[in-house]
């Protein structure tokens, strides 16, 4: 910041040094510090002139810096590799930082979720917040709380939680999600099997699946197409079928909302498939009333929810979180190889895991490998309570 003030005169004061800097009130280094928000292109030309013989390996550290994100910020949980913030921005994105010096939880010294505003930068592969934290003194309800939990939930979906800057989209998927994929295949297959549905009912599924491959050839892609096709299946081959009654335009739209809900077709903009409800009644010719209705009853005919594995797009099943709770539900992987984050995510679920040792726990997350699936957990999580009120 003393050579950013060098360019730019963003105060009064004339430091000497780096160090005279550093001893400016904390409201005079601000200034600096917001001025070069405004002018990243100050690290290129403090990497280009090397001002105080910087070696090649810091000289990189600095560079890095130009892929720094700036604002407010709202400080979820301290897990034991970082604490959580999560963007105030649309959509919210999940950042792991980690302090240098102070723990973080010493430093904002209010209870979570805080509403914090700082700049995050890249730091030796971590995420590392800049030595400037204003922490606002506010206290948040539960409604807030909630929507803030279900905004962590959508940011772990989307690109599970950001540990460097700029984010590795490269990085490999649990290998939990991955052997929950081929379950889901598996499981839905037996619904790609038309000739297990009765007789009666393939006419009524016939005129379904057209309309939902047309809607989703029009407007979405082939693979929501398929996961509409499956849903129908499932549906026809109930016994008593519901598309035995009713129009087809209906089950159509309601199968095509149904597993939208599933992926967040009409809550997150951001993401592909985004398309406002009304879009999807004015498509099939109904009413919002008979389209809402009848997406709801399949739900619950289904038991679908947000992130329900067997009904997520192939494009998103990789880094769906309850994939990996469903994987652990049918004793497929060992929970001390889980991440922290899903072991955090257990926690908020109300599932508790039992530890391997005697080690004293200090309120905050402990390592996967302290911890083991207690007796009947498979059972907690069949029956465990989702947050929008299903049960998995």
């Amino acid at each position: 910041m003393f050579f950013v003030n060098q360019r730019l005169r963003a105060i009064n004061d004339k430091p000497a040094s780096p160090e005279d800097y550093s001893h400016l009130p904390l409201p005079t280094r601000l200034k600096v510090h917001k001025a070069f928000l405004k002018h990243p292109e100050l690290i290129d030309a403090f990497v280009a002139e090397n001002p105080f013989g910087l070696d090649e390996s810091e000289l990189e550290i600095v560079g890095a810096w130009k892929h720094f994100v700036a604002g407010e910020f709202y400080v979820l949980r301290h897990l034991k590799n970082y604490t959580v913030f999560l963007s105030s921005t649309s959509p919210a994105v999940a950042y792991g930082v980690v302090a240098l010096f102070e723990p973080l939880d010493d430093l904002i010294g209010l209870p979570l979720p805080a509403l914090v505003e700082t700049t995050l930068f890249p730091f030796k592969g971590r995420i590392v917040y800049d030595g400037l934290l204003n922490a606002f003194n506010v206290l948040f309800g539960p409604g807030v709380r909630g929507d803030l939990d279900w905004a962590y939930k959508e940011a772990k979906l989307r690109q599970g939680i950001v540990t460097t800057l700029p984010p590795n989209a490269a990085s490999a998927a649990p290998a939990a999600a991955k052997r929950s994929t081929t379950k889901a295949k598996k499981k839905l297959a037996m619904a790609k099997d038309v000739s297990r549905i009765p007789e009666a009912v393939r006419p009524a599924r016939d005129r379904v699946v057209a309309l939902t491959d047309e809607f989703c050839r029009e407007r979405l892609d082939d693979d929501f197409a398929a996961l509409c096709r499956e849903m129908a299946d499932v549906l026809a081959r109930k016994r008593p079928s519901p598309l035995a009654r009713g129009k087809a335009e209906s089950w159509a739209c309601g199968i095509v909302l149904a597993v939208g809900f599933a992926n967040f077709m009409n809550s997150d903009r951001s993401q592909p498939h985004y398309m406002p409800p009304a879009d999807v009644y004015d498509g099939f010719g109904v009413s919002k009333a008979t389209g809402a209705s009848k997406s709801l009853e399949i739900r619950r005919m289904l038991d679908v929810h947000r992130l329900s594995p067997e009904w997520t797009l192939p494009s998103l099943m990789e880094r769906n979180p309850l994939a990996q709770l469903a994987g652990l539900a049918n004793g497929s992987m060992d929970v001390r190889s889980l991440p922290v984050e899903m072991l955090e995510l257990f926690s908020r679920l109300g599932l508790d895991l039992d530890p391997l040792d005697d080690e004293e726990d200090d309120g905050r997350q402990s390592h996967p490998n302290g911890y083991a699936a207690p007796s009947g957990f498979k059972r907690s999580l069949k029956r465990m309570r989702l947050p929008n009120g299903s049960v998995t």
